[in-house]
């Protein structure tokens, strides 16, 4: 009853939504000064933007900045899977560019939360990125979709990208990226990836725990079944299906951060105001991507709160991909970077750097560890520090290995 309470509660503040939306646009013909019709719309601004959305913002990249001129980007569909898609942003250029697959988190929101990332990665480098469908939208015939399909695809998306890629992994599929690899390398695939770079990921969440790793290890799988796993309601596509609801996630994550949430939306309401565009923009922007939320299958759900979190599988040598044992020793030609931001508190020091230990076979100029003192975890892949001195050292590891 979980979502449908979510989805009861959502339709009944729907109509105020559209009323403070409606009434805002009518403030600019209100017999009163500037300053008050600002107050006013300001307010109604932020009773319309109480809301969360459930479709994935487009990524908005028109353009890439390569060499000293603007070039035009495409997006178009490498491979669509019934649980996500292989997307890549093509750049009508005639020079060979470094392959590179960016793996996005599959914890609640869309790949556009990497939309940064993207962005930056595409000035020197042919970017493709994983986009995971919303669960509510998949068909009950499309069947499941756990831990074992999620490397699964990983490795059908290297597949169609072809020989000599790269894989770059952010945040939670860090895990699967490096099984995917040490399947790959153990097989030797001809698509096993020239490079991968680990970012702010539970290779080992023993590692210097943080609430989350805390949470997830403080309940029996059983308790996370019964109390955060809920039904689809049908009026969705994949109605019936039982998953983890993004708008969970989502709470979860602000309740961690509140303070600092609330001080931004305050600001927000001072920028619109005051009549500050551009600084409400900025919030606005933000927002609007970390309140666009989708649901996770149950049994990936539950499956990385067993495997990747409480066993801590991967870190202990027990992670196994349909019955046979993964081994990262495997791994003998693709590089590695791993990057840890000093101030991230969803994914802690030392947990990302214990690949190292598990990529035993490496030779040492084949392993580089990278620590950003001065980011959080969203700054690891996003913003100044990751444009100006993390993507460097992720550039310049692809490109040794070209």
């Amino acid at each position: 009853m979980l979502y449908q309470a979510y989805q009861l509660q959502d339709d009944l503040i729907a109509p105020a939504r559209m009323l403070a939306e409606l009434m805002g646009s009518a403030t600019g013909g209100m017999a009163l000064g500037d300053a008050a019709k600002r107050r006013i719309a300001a307010g109604l601004e932020m009773i319309a933007r109480f809301r969360l959305t459930h479709t994935r913002p487009d990524f908005g990249i028109g353009t890439a900045s390569v060499g000293h001129r603007e070039v035009p980007v495409a997006v178009e569909t490498v491979l669509a899977l019934p649980f996500g898609k292989l997307l890549r942003f093509a750049k009508d250029i005639d020079a060979r560019q470094p392959k590179v697959m960016v793996v996005a988190p599959l914890s609640g929101h869309f790949s556009t939360l990497l939309r940064g990332t993207v962005e930056t990665l595409l000035a020197d480098h042919e970017v493709y990125v994983t986009d995971w469908a919303n669960a509510r939208d998949v068909p009950l015939s499309a069947g499941s979709f756990g831990v074992d399909d999620y490397v699964d695809y990983l490795i059908r998306f290297l597949e169609a990208i072809g020989p000599g890629a790269h894989i770059l992994a952010v945040c939670q599929p860090c895990v699967q990226a490096l099984a995917a690899v040490a399947i790959m390398s153990e097989d030797r695939h001809p698509a096993t990836p020239r490079s991968m770079t680990l970012m702010a990921g539970p290779i080992d969440p023993r590692e210097s725990p943080t609430e989350v790793n805390e949470f997830a290890v403080s309940k029996s799988l059983a308790w996370f079944q019964s109390y955060v796993i809920s039904d689809v309601p049908f009026r969705h596509p994949g109605g019936g299906r039982r998953v983890y609801p993004g708008f969970l996630q989502l709470t979860a994550f602000m309740a961690m951060n509140s303070d600092r949430h609330v001080t931004a939306h305050r600001k927000l309401h001072e920028h619109l105001a005051a009549g500050e565009t551009a600084e409400a923009e900025k919030i606005k922007t933000f927002y609007d991507e970390y309140f666009a939320v989708l649901d996770l299958t149950e049994e990936f759900y539950l499956e990385t709160i067993d495997r990747v979190f409480q066993k801590a599988e991967l870190a202990t040598g027990a992670f196994a991909f349909r019955g046979s044992k993964v081994d990262p020793g495997a791994i003998r030609n693709t590089a590695l970077l791993t990057v840890e931001g000093g101030r991230d508190d969803i994914c802690a020091l030392g947990q990302t750097s214990a690949a190292h230990d598990l990529c035993r076979s490496l030779r040492p100029h084949l392993k580089r560890h990278h620590l950003q003192a001065n980011v959080g975890h969203y700054g690891v892949f996003n913003g100044k520090r990751w444009e100006r001195e993390i993507y460097p050292v992720v550039r310049n590891l692809i490109l040794a290995m070209e």
